[in-house]
């Protein structure tokens, strides 16, 4: 038993070193060292392990569930990210927004419109749009920027396309709200693309090695042209004269690199006065959380969800309320 231990003991540290290894996503670019990225993918997984041994070293009685316990509270930032516990916000909003990748209206762009015109939201954000985007009762659009549009009650003054690389498309548009204006940069990041009959899990071992390999083959060149892009999406929000919102489809989970970049100068509407899980893309098994609103601090955040009572794409609705004074 003793020499089990040891070997937990050795395989638990492991698992909490590659949990720190997703912190240097914040440092670390893709181009120089692309797989810290692929650990952002892992962190939920390598979290669970990481509790359940825990568990394990606090049922037998082990001093060192404690020094594992304290690491774990290290990992609290990055947790709150995924699954967060805030208490519910009392204040009154005056401005809210639904962000919503609609997958070219698969399941007919009619019900989009009627679900999201019933949201009454101020501002609604979407991508993969397809070959149009007009809710009933917004005034104002854009519909210039091939997959990805915005609909406002308030006026749209300016919008500008952000030049990036690759399949990804961002743009933004600055509205006057309230005698104020705002900058709002709607993000649809390159996707990965993948085929699912070939991440499918498969009995073969051979065959589950051409599919690594081909995960690796589609994951890592994607990391890279999300820097660039990022890079785009960071310089418009750096020289933005205007409160800024940043929402949309960024193809990059937390505490990824794609994160921490939007991340270090905005906050993140979530984890300010999210309740629950964030994930918010459901079409595999194991549901992530690619879909985001960010605001900077003049923009204050009190109410978010995401809304998974309707699938009317393979992404759910993000729906966020804020004060604007």
């Amino acid at each position: 038993m003793k020499l089990l231990r040891f070997f937990l003991t050795i395989f638990h540290l492991f698992i909490l070193g590659l949990l720190a290894g997703t912190l240097l996503n914040s440092a670390v670019p893709p181009h120089l060292f692309p797989y810290l990225n692929l650990l952002s993918l892992l962190f939920p997984v390598l979290m669970i392990i990481n509790i359940l041994l825990c568990l394990f070293w606090i049922i037998r009685w082990k001093k060192r569930a404690f020094v594992f316990i304290i690491l774990t509270l290290l990992f609290y930032n990055p947790i709150s990210r995924w699954i967060n516990f805030n208490e519910k916000n009392t204040e009154k909003p005056n401005f809210k927004i639904v962000s919503m990748n609609i997958k070219s209206g698969k399941v007919g762009l009619e019900k989009v419109y009627d679900y999201l015109a019933n949201t009454d939201a101020d501002l609604i954000l979407a991508q993969e749009y397809g070959q149009e985007f007009s809710v009933p009762n917004y005034p104002f659009q854009t519909k210039k920027y091939e997959i990805v549009a915005l609909n406002s009650k308030a006026e749209i003054i300016r919008s500008e396309k952000i030049a990036t690389t690759g399949n990804g498309n961002s743009f933004y548009a600055d509205i006057k709200f309230n005698g104020k204006i705002i900058r709002v940069i709607n993000v649809y990041l390159n996707p990965f693309s993948f085929d699912k009959q070939k991440v499918k899990p498969s009995e073969d071992l051979e065959a589950n090695q051409n599919k690594l390999r081909y995960i690796l083959r589609t994951l890592i060149p994607t990391f890279k042209i999300h820097e660039k892009e990022v890079a785009d999406i960071r310089k418009a929000i750096d020289e933005s004269p205007y409160p800024t919102i940043v929402a949309g489809d960024f193809n990059a989970v937390p505490n990824s690199y794609e994160y921490y970049q939007i991340n270090e100068k905005l906050t993140d509407a979530f984890v300010a006065v999210g309740r629950g899980s964030s994930t918010s893309f459901h079409d595999y098994k194991f549901p992530i959380r690619i879909d985001y609103i960010f605001t900077s601090k003049e923009i204050k955040p009190i109410h978010y969800r995401v809304d998974r009572s309707v699938k009317l794409s393979d992404h759910f609705p993000v729906i966020a309320e804020f004060k604007i004074d």
